[in-house]
């Protein structure tokens, strides 16, 4: 059975210029001799960044990024995959062809399991008739963009002002902007250039530890984890920027979460700066230079530097005229290659995004944790907590190995952030309480200040969230979007009300819980009700947000229904069963409790609360029940005049006699 969500997705549209007329004068056969290797690649570009060739339509190709699965750089994954299709159409029938490109993100519906391969849609919404509308616009060999992918992307991608776009069936021109070339490397987010904020017992104990690494000569593994945005990199280079003031050598690399054909690339870019290789660099400057290095590294020593280049030139991908016998061969030649390195100066090698890297570069960093003795060199890795379910095991039998969580800030910490980019103010107090101590979701939430509806949030935080989701199992997954329609705070048996498979929801809870997705609280406001929170109102925000209307509709009833039968007479409880009767759609029930709960504040003299219920009650009366309006109405009259009596006497009682 076919799945829909909501999704906010990136669709790209690539179409060929004039070839509709050309095509006249062409036999078919021909046609088809331009048109499939232009398919082919353009598939091939727009796949390797992690999209879905959705349909081809003639000369056009339509492609998605952020469904069936989100990855958290959607919108930047799509322009850069249109930047290399533009690169590339020389490339194309002898240089004959040009293109117009669009990308353009915004929320669809997507029908999980559709499959575009048989000509199935997977993809429906206003989303995919602006891209067209843009594609058509775009000028020749250039890359067009809507307001929402430059928002998430114009920290990595340069941009050209353009008109904005007059597209058909559209009330407004459409803000758009022309993409010129990436200014990050592919993965890369930028990292500010103020200090860092609220890491201080983190930064001692990789200090203490680097301490322990060159007084002691201990090499070590240290592993620091955490979801996207809560700072690892940051983190890694003020560590990085002190110890290099103090004479270490600190060489960076990074697992790509995409494009990436060398299984161990972020180990090889690393290779590459300490032999001084350039991209730019023809292989057999490559090999030349491999060569030279480890022969100046290994002089004097037991090893082969023609051997170890040779090996190193496997990993980097290039041919320095030895073959390695088998794995192990390799992982030796880089232990001693790297055991002059340390030699030479004590260094600090950083892996980012661990979590992306290939099993055969986990092996090896394995491997040289435990295998080498005596020398100043950590390895630092940054990564998700996804890797440790890959690789349950990571860091066991490392002598030196420590793990660290870097958990969101605190209230202070995270307050200094937002002042520094808003100043204070309640804009900076609404990002510090959505953004709930996450660097990344502030600096993003101020960046948009002015940019986006209220109450909506930056695409770049959607994706991020959405592909810590999509990384679950299917089962716990569905759990958590269940759980997303309770509220922030939930309880068991509402879910069980929902879950018709009879599962075991107790492990499934527990297993987000490992996952820190959510929290069991010591107790609970229902007696024999298991109670337990989203750790980040974000996460229940974005689960809420997958489903598709009519399936939160069916949940919210299942909902109001356990609630009808466990709650109290308490206010909140009825405010919040009116809330799941509303979201049902059952307004008359949802009347009803609204009703209600205005009455107990009116009682509790909470006559400003009471009015907002009478409000919210009298919006969802039927205009044609003209007697309930009327009703509703002299009460919020009452309670209204009320309120404001209240406001009165609080004024008079607090000037000075």
């Amino acid at each position: 059975m076919t799945r829909d969500e909501r999704r906010v997705v990136t669709v790209i549209f690539v179409d060929l210029v004039g070839f509709t007329a050309r095509a006249e004068q062409l036999d078919p056969e021909e046609v088809r001799a331009v048109l499939t290797p232009y398919h082919e690649r353009v598939r091939r570009e727009i796949e390797s960044f992690g999209g879905v060739v959705e349909k081809f339509i003639g000369d056009a190709v339509m492609g998605v990024f952020g469904a069936p699965h989100a990855h958290g750089d959607d919108a930047e994954r799509a322009v850069r995959a249109a930047l290399e299709v533009r690169n590339i159409v020389g490339e194309l029938a002898g240089g004959d062809l040009e293109i117009r490109i669009a990308v353009n993100t915004g929320e669809a519906v997507v029908s999980l399991g559709a499959r575009p391969a048989l000509g199935e849609s997977m993809v429906a919404g206003d989303v995919v008739n602006t891209a067209s509308r843009l594609q058509a616009a775009a000028p020749v060999n250039g890359v067009v963009v809507g307001e929402a992918t430059y928002l998430a992307t114009r920290d990595a991608i340069e941009y050209a002002p353009t008109e904005p776009v007059i597209a058909k069936g559209k009330e407004h021109p459409v803000k758009a902007w022309v993409a010129v070339d990436a200014i990050t490397a592919a993965g890369e987010r930028p990292i500010g250039t103020a200090s860092i904020v609220g890491r201080g017992v983190e930064l001692a104990i990789l200090n203490a530890l680097w301490d322990r690494v060159r007084g002691e000569q201990l090499p070590c593994l240290v592993s620091v984890f955490g979801p996207a945005g809560v700072g690892k990199s940051t983190l890694a280079g003020a560590f990085a920027t002190a110890v290099g003031e103090n004479g270490a050598r600190v060489v960076g690399g990074r697992s790509l979460p995409y494009r990436e054909s060398s299984t161990y690339g972020c180990l090889a870019s690393q290779l590459m700066k300490l032999a001084g290789v350039f991209e730019s660099d023809t292989e057999s400057v490559v090999a030349d230079k491999l060569r030279a290095r480890a022969s100046e590294l290994l002089s004097g020593t037991a090893a082969d530097a023609e051997v170890v280049s040779g090996h190193l030139g496997v990993l980097v991908g290039v041919d320095a005229g030895v073959e390695a016998s088998d794995r192990e061969a390799l992982f030796y030649s880089v232990r001693e290659l790297l055991e002059a390195v340390a030699r030479e100066q004590p260094t600090v090698l950083v892996f980012e995004d661990l979590h992306c890297a290939d099993p055969n570069l986990l092996d090896l960093i394995s491997a040289l944790a435990k295998r080498m003795r005596g020398l100043p060199i950590m390895f630092l890795t940054l990564s998700r907590p996804e890797l440790l379910d890959a690789r349950q095991d990571w860091g066991s039998g490392v002598a030196g190995y420590t793990a660290l969580t870097l958990n969101p800030l605190d209230e202070a910490c995270a307050r200094e952030l937002a002042v520094r980019r808003l100043g204070g103010g309640a804009q900076a107090d609404e990002v510090i309480r959505v953004a709930e101590g996450n660097p990344l979701f502030i600096e993003q939430l101020a960046a948009c200040i002015g940019e986006i509806t209220p109450g909506t949030l930056p695409t770049n935080v959607r994706e991020i969230v959405a592909a810590r989701l999509d990384a679950l199992p299917r089962a716990e997954r569905s759990l958590l979007l269940d759980a997303a329609v309770v509220g922030k705070t939930f309880w068991l048996g509402a879910l069980q009300a929902m879950h018709a498979d009879g599962g075991d929801l107790t492990n499934r809870l527990e297993e987000l819980e490992r996952r820190d997705l959510i929290r069991r609280a010591p107790g609970s406001i229902m007696e024999g009700q298991p109670q337990f929170a989203f750790t980040h109102m974000l996460i229940r925000d974005v689960a809420y947000g997958l489903l598709p209307r009519a399936d939160r509709v069916r949940r919210h009833a299942l909902v109001a229904e356990f609630f009808e039968q466990t709650i109290g007479a308490s206010g909140e409880a009825i405010g919040a069963l009116a809330r799941h009767w509303r979201d049902a759609g059952d307004h008359e029930r949802a009347v009803e409790q609204l009703v209600r709960a205005a009455e107990l504040a009116e009682r509790g003299w909470a006559k400003d609360h009471a009015a907002d219920l009478y409000r919210q009650a009298f919006e969802l009366v039927p205009a044609e029940d003209t007697e309930r309006r009327n009703a509703v109405r002299r009460r919020l009259a009452l309670a209204s005049a009320a309120a404001q009596h209240v406001v009165d006497v609080r004024r008079a009682g607090s000037q000075p006699a």
